[in-house]
């Protein structure tokens, strides 16, 4: 393939008063680059639109607003902007060169050679280039057949590019993930040298970038991969085995469910109360991150297996659905049964509260232990006491 001239988003009106106000500032000035270019090559959905630009960034600005488009400066200092055309936002950012690097982020200065943009780039496939009217670029030289063949190959040398910024060791894993078809021997050994410089990047970054790898549709060879450059075990030492991983992407096909990192993550480690805390603390994982880890690794939540109807109920009674689902898929046993009664069930409410308990005459501490008695004993009955036979019972015990 030459060109795009035939993709949707490239004709779509947004698009074209975008591209048009930037070529009117200066003619030739805007190109098409790196995910939607590449994926419309690889016939994925194209979601984001990013546009390179020889116009300095207060040039774009000016050239946006004259012709009526909002521009947000979002990161004016390295170059980027945001257009919004009827509420469709457009990356654009300004050629660059790397001035200074140093592992983390780099110094950049603006040029307007294509080439020298295109070089400070990890992969030759997300180095692409497509003109407005769809005409294609490659100035690596390779990123078209990558495209062409799912092949994720670092720029040039691929220990440079790594020690430029050591996020790129999980991007080559991520994209492998998503687009590749076999991981390059070349990427894989200079990722396993340079894996001590994950230790420059911000946790936050690497959790990051290990969700947007465990979405993909299958990561499994990825994280392979991972394992055996010794990345993984970097990164999650909890880790000590795939097998996990290889057993919930069973379940997940069997059950029909999604791409799930959570779960993914859950997989890969060992479930203990130990690994959980260490994992959430060394990824800073979110509140609710870490509570969903607690929750599924919890000892007193039983096995799904084998369970009867009334046990499943009690169990998603008293620990919720989420901790149960989760439990279920990582079980590596077939639950898809469980999983459709999981999935429809709602969870009743207690029909009795304190203030019963104190129309009834209970006091102080007798409050909560009559009510949690009485709470297990309906939990037991398989919710079905109503909530008169409830009182009574209560009534028994003032």
């Amino acid at each position: 393939m030459t060109s795009l001239k035939t993709t949707e988003w490239i004709g779509a009106p947004e698009t074209r008063a975008v591209i048009a106000a930037l070529e009117a500032a200066e003619a030739g000035s805007a190109r098409f680059v790196g995910g939607c270019v590449r994926n419309a090559l690889m016939g994925k959905p194209v979601d984001d639109i990013d546009i390179a630009t020889r116009l300095e960034p207060e040039a774009g600005v000016a050239a946006l607003e004259a012709a009526g488009i909002r521009a947000i400066p979002t990161g004016i200092e390295h170059g980027t902007i945001t257009a919004v055309e009827n509420s469709k936002p457009f990356e654009i950012t300004t050629l660059r060169r790397d001035v200074e690097t140093d592992g983390r982020r780099a110094v950049v200065a603006f040029t307007r050679d294509w080439a020298e943009d295109a070089a400070r780039r990890d992969f030759r496939l997300n180095a692409l280039y497509a003109e407005p009217d769809g005409t294609l670029h490659d100035p690596t030289g390779g990123g078209l057949e990558d495209a062409a063949t799912g092949r994720v190959i670092f720029i040039g040398d691929a220990d440079t590019r790594l020690r430029e910024d050591y996020l790129r060791i999980l991007r080559f894993y991520r994209f492998n993930a998503w687009y590749g078809a076999g991981i390059d021997p070349e990427g894989q050994a200079a990722c396993a040298r340079q894996k001590d410089g994950l230790h420059q990047i911000a946790v936050e970054r690497i959790w990051k970038e290990l969700r947007k790898l465990l979405a993909a549709p299958d990561p499994t060879e990825a994280v392979n991969a991972m394992a055996e450059s010794g990345v993984l075990g970097l990164l999650l030492p909890e880790c000590t085995t795939l097998d996990g991983l290889h057993d919930l992407r069973v379940s997940e096909t069997l059950a029909g469910v999604g791409a799930d990192p959570m779960l993914r993550l859950m997989a890969l480690i060992d479930r203990s109360a130990p690994s959980v805390m260490a994992v959430s603390k060394r990824l800073r994982l979110s509140n609710a991150e870490a509570d969903r880890l607690t929750m599924w690794a919890a000892d007193n939540l039983p096995a799904i297996p084998g369970m009867t109807g009334a046990e499943l109920r009690r169990t998603l009674y008293w620990h919720g659905k989420q901790a149960v689902v989760d439990r279920a898929l990582t079980s590596g046993d077939n639950v898809r049964d469980h999983l459709f009664a999981i999935r429809a069930w709602k969870r009743p409410e207690f029909p009795v509260g304190g203030d019963d308990a104190l129309a009834a005459g209970l006091e102080g501490p007798q409050i909560g232990k009559v009510l949690r008695a009485l709470e297990e004993w309906w939990m037991e009955q398989d919710f079905q006491p109503e909530r008169e036979e409830l009182l009574s019972r209560m009534a028994k015990r003032s």
